[in-house]
């Protein structure tokens, strides 16, 4: 028999949901529910929620949703979510997961006039369909990309062979004589993450308005073992940061930072070289993830651009919805 609920809190999610989207039974990062939770606690403040749950025996699907607007809802996900997805538990196969899909879009006919969902991948086919199929009007529309590694058993000396030469004369030339101190951790402690926290605010970067949330996802990745936080110092002050998580085989990139004053001396690509070392013949990673951003200078280190797209609902029974829906549809017609 199927069942739908919905919550408006995340901790109803967290009792109702028991040990079922925590890390012992969801193998991605983004879709556990203390990502969600920290994602919400520390970048949305007050902003309303709208979790919806399909369960059919042991099959479920979770949606988790903002509510910004009245009768609108956006994915919870911001730019330190490298994709949004339906949460599955139970192993769906494909036709199930669409009805659970399908029966969620027909209940959220009833009260909402849009929905915007970003950024997602290749499961944005399976809910276009879904909630076409449920009444709603939707437009998949492509925004951005992820640059992603698979290194299909290579070990690093076989992938920095390969190589582009400008990327191995640099990190040659700079690297002679060992201008600075490379040092991968995977503890956290006060005095390292001030070093990191240092480091941003000497970079070209603005002001990081997530500082409390990235501290949260590294104190959890750290207990849990996954963190690998690396830096490049220079006379004992570090000049670059990197914060990767490492977990089933993948590797993460969240974020790097070096500061401005050592541009000429490059440690933020000095210290790259040896966090991808170490994931792929430390870690043994299967897959390294640079996130969302379509930024060149990721082309030379990895190998695969995966193209990312923008899901937007629009609830035909709402004349609010015609315009928008109608600019949306031409939009994702002329690119």
């Amino acid at each position: 028999m199927l069942r739908l609920r919905e919550y408006r809190s995340l901790p109803e999610v967290r009792a109702a949901a028991a040990a079922r989207l925590d890390r012992t039974c969801v193998p991605s990062l983004f879709d556990r529910l203390d990502w969600f939770e920290s994602l919400h606690a520390h970048c949305f403040g007050d902003r309303p929620l709208r979790v919806l749950h399909a369960a059919e025996d042991g099959p479920e699907a979770w949606l988790f949703f903002l509510a910004p607007a009245p009768r609108r809802l956006s994915a919870l996900a911001n730019w330190y979510s490298f994709r949004w997805a339906p949460v599955f538990t139970g192993d769906p196969d494909p036709r199930t997961r669409q009805r659970l899909i399908e029966v969620i879009a027909q209940h959220l006919l009833r009260d909402e006039a849009q929905i915007d969902i970003y950024p997602m991948e290749g499961d944005a086919d399976m809910l276009l369909a879904s909630f076409r199929r449920a009444g709603w009007l939707a437009v998949r529309r492509p925004m951005g990309a992820r640059h992603l590694l698979q290194l299909d058993g290579r070990g690093f000396a076989a992938w920095w062979g390969a190589r582009p030469g400008r990327l191995r004369n640099q990190v040659r030339r700079k690297g002679r004589g060992n201008p600075f101190a490379i040092s991968i951790t995977d503890r956290l402690s006060d005095a390292l993450w001030q070093d990191y926290v240092d480091v941003h605010d000497r970079s070209w970067k603005e002001p990081e308005p997530g500082l409390s949330f990235l501290r949260a996802l590294a104190e959890r990745e750290s207990a849990a073992g996954t963190l690998r936080l690396g830096f490049a110092r220079a006379e004992g002050r570090a000049v670059a940061a990197q914060l990767w998580t490492v977990e089933n085989g993948i590797a993460l990139i969240h974020k790097l930072s070096h500061d401005s004053a050592y541009d000429d001396a490059s440690p933020g690509t000095l210290l790259s070289h040896a966090m991808f070392a170490h994931a792929i013949d430390v870690d043994r990673v299967e897959t390294i993830d640079y996130g969302t951003g379509d930024n060149a200078y990721k082309a030379e280190w990895m190998e695969t651009r995966e193209t990312l797209y923008r899901v937007d609902c629009f609830n035909p029974r709402f004349a609010s919805s015609w315009l928008p829906a109608a600019r949306t549809a031409i939009s994702a017609l002329v690119g």
